[in-house]
């Protein structure tokens, strides 16, 4: 019998310049490219004991070879440029496929656990959505029973607002709150974390 629970995992291809840009302009490409694997090798490592099924989405292609070990995560790619399609078509894909619990999260958060995604789908069983808000005002988690397109459509992805108005257009429905994590976006997010400070020695 096919697995209740899917959790879905956005993750960029990591190359050269085109991961965590924001963190780059102080940092520069390559210690912010290391940043990115060390990123990926946790949030691999968080996902991978988690009991539900698991896929990983990339934004540019499938590697033959990569850390996401394909015993344990499916791969799929990413589709459309706007990142609210993107992950409105992989929420579809997943309830089309049969999962009753759909969960995402990114590929770049240091601070969530496996207590974090585990939390979240036990609140899916008495709520309609769970929502783990991001210190910068966005949100490192959100999982669904069920499709609600418009949190998808018109926000501004990366910016302050998206948290607040995906939380006024679910207002009619049960939302669950998680903590709230530090994402890893610019400087500031890791000039004082332990975990960070050896890609900041010169």
């Amino acid at each position: 019998m096919k697995e209740k629970k899917n959790l879905i995992i956005f993750t960029r291809n990591p190359e050269l310049g085109k991961v965590k840009t924001r963190l780059a302009k102080d940092i520069g490409d390559k210690k912010a490219l290391e940043i990115y694997i060390f990123l990926l090798e946790h949030t691999a490592k968080v996902a991978k004991s988690v009991n539900s099924n698991k896929v990983v989405y990339y934004s540019e292609e499938i590697p033959k070879k990569d850390l996401w070990n394909p015993e344990h995560f499916e791969k799929k790619l990413q589709c459309s440029s706007d990142l609210g399609e993107r992950m409105m078509h992989a929420f579809d894909e997943s309830f089309k496929e049969g999962y009753q619990n759909v969960i995402i999260i990114g590929s770049d958060m240091y601070d969530i656990t496996e207590k974090h995604i585990e939390e979240a789908f036990q609140k899916l069983n008495n709520y309609d959505a769970v929502i783990g808000p991001a210190t910068d005002g966005g949100y490192y988690l959100l999982g669904l029973k069920r499709m609600y397109p418009k949190i998808f459509q018109q926000k501004k992805w990366g910016t302050d607002t998206v948290l607040r108005e995906t939380l006024e257009d679910l207002k009619t429905i049960n939302v669950a709150l998680l903590e709230e994590l530090n994402d890893v976006d610019v400087y500031e997010d890791i000039e004082e974390h332990p975990a960070f400070q050896k890609f900041l020695k010169d």
